[in-house]
């Protein structure tokens, strides 16, 4: 006998919409929380129905609180250190490792932000790499886009739309002549230079100052910024990723490891704390049904496998 039915590695929206439903399904769930979620520098959610404009915490606090209704539904503050097949999970600080008949991975991605000085302080605030979460709230304001080739041609086309006092700084890469094209066709100003650093006044961004001396007085910066897999544990399992990085699986979460699963940012669906949620619900289901059928089908063929 496995100690839980479903272990859930993540406590970010992903994980906790699939501890719910798990829970309501009866199972023995053991949701594992490190701690650490990419959404944690923001001030606000946004774009969650019901729920916008909610801190990170506050949201993660309530559905805590309404898992704490389903006895079989078990909350760890703890990171994996490993999963073997079968599957087995071993904790850090020397907890007993615990074994699991499904396992659900939502640990995340992680954003990869660049070595400027004055940003982190203003990173979630006045920096930031989603128009979709913060987009609105600034809307109109004069923005700089920081990214290198096609990733920050593309998200200087995108906040067109919130925004047409616009500037795209390629970090000394030069976008090519079509691209520098549409972007003047667009009113979208272009600078070379390097970024060098953030300045801020009062603990609010004022402007950008670039490598050729130019102070260029912005509010909001907008990164298209890389990112990678939080966790590893998936391709330590032998799961393969796409070319952007996330980890290859079926539309409900299932991956080419039986009874493997993954949901939210990690998976290769669009990366919104509303569709971690869905894509939660969705492996949850799948994975409910796996187990029944290891029981029901059985019993319909007499015992039979």
């Amino acid at each position: 006998m496995s100690d839980y039915d479903v272990a859930v590695v993540g406590g970010g929206p992903a994980g906790l919409s699939a501890a719910l439903l798990l829970g309501r399904a009866r199972r023995r769930v053991l949701l594992l929380d490190s701690g650490e979620h990419r959404n944690d520098p923001a001030r606000m959610m946004h774009g969650f129905l019901t729920r916008d404009g909610i801190p990170p915490a506050e949201f993660r606090r309530i559905a805590r609180e309404q898992l704490a209704a389903y006895p079989q539904v078990e909350l760890r503050d703890a990171r994996v250190e490993a999963v073997e097949p079968g599957f087995t999970l071993h904790l850090a600080g020397g907890a007993s490792p615990v074994a699991a008949r499904a396992v659900l991975l939502a640990t995340g991605m992680a954003d990869e932000l660049p070595e400027i000085p004055g940003l982190r302080p203003l990173y979630g605030l006045d920096a930031w790499h989603c128009p979709y979460c913060d987009g609105w709230e600034r809307r109109g304001e004069a923005m700089a886009v920081l990214g290198e080739g096609v990733a920050g041609y593309r998200m200087a086309l995108e906040m067109r739309g919130w925004t047409d006092r616009l500037v795209l700084c390629c970090q000394g890469k030069r976008p090519e002549a079509r691209h520098r094209a549409k972007l003047a066709a667009l009113g979208i100003e272009l600078r070379e230079a390097k970024v060098v650093e953030l300045l801020s006044e009062a603990g609010r961004l004022s402007a950008l100052r670039l490598a050729d001396g130019e102070v260029l007085p912005r509010s909001v910066l907008v990164l298209a910024a890389a990112q990678r897999q939080r966790s590893d544990l998936a391709q330590r399992l032998g799961c393969g990723l796409t070319r952007g990085g996330l980890v290859r699986a079926a539309h409900d979460g299932a991956t080419d490891i039986p009874g493997l699963y993954v949901a939210g940012d990690a998976a290769p669906h669009l990366q919104m704390a509303v569709v971690a949620a869905a894509q939660g619900a969705m492996a949850a289901f799948a994975i409910n049904t796996a187990l029944l059928r290891e029981v029901v089908l059985p019993a319909a063929s007499g015992g039979r496998p």
